[in-house]
């Protein structure tokens, strides 16, 4: 008998960042995000720089490798390498462009953190109107979310960035 569904491209999530470095609050997201979608694969996008910034700490490949050791044995989870292999900032819509050739993806999953500024990221409109965005929260980040078309909440509690991370390592501290 033929089965429809096993010849429909996989239900994905794709979860993006700089990773810089990589860390328990976004192990948590995954873990929470694994627990709540119902999709086939959530995939890892280490950027090569954010096209909000203009340099990283950690090279994009190292960033790559914590990746794949922090995230790369949980089931479902796959650490694309896409956007480094880009060697320049990539736009989200690019990425999703991307991905969209091979899969069904339903939700992007962001930080609350990233509500601020969300309407400047390149396309936004169509991206707003292609998925469904899942906002992790942060105890510090108000969650603004008139603009977005289509959203889920992802209760993550643990207070961690690694803006935070890198400060207490640059003092010798942990």
């Amino acid at each position: 008998m033929f089965n429809l569904l096993k010849d429909s491209p996989e239900t994905i999530a794709l979860f993006g960042g700089s990773f810089d470095p990589p860390h328990l609050g976004h192990l948590s997201v995954i873990e929470e995000s694994l627990k709540i979608l119902e999709i086939d694969k959530l995939i890892v996008v280490p950027t090569f720089l954010n096209p909000f910034k203009t340099t990283f700490h950690a090279s994009p490949q190292k960033r790559l490798k914590w990746s794949k050791e922090l995230f790369g044995t949980i089931s479902k989870v796959f650490i694309s390498d896409y956007e480094i292999n880009q060697g320049k900032a990539t736009t989200t819509i690019q990425t999703l462009t991307h991905f969209q050739e091979q899969f069904y993806v339903k939700y992007i999953i962001i930080g609350a953190d990233n509500l601020a500024s969300i309407q400047k990221w390149h396309d936004f409109k169509q991206l707003n109107e292609k998925i469904i965005w899942i906002i992790a929260t942060r105890e510090s980040h108000e969650l603004k979310t008139s603009v977005l078309k289509n959203f889920r909440l992802l209760q993550i509690d643990v207070n961690i960035s690694s803006t935070e991370i890198r400060e207490k390592t640059k003092k010798g501290t942990k």
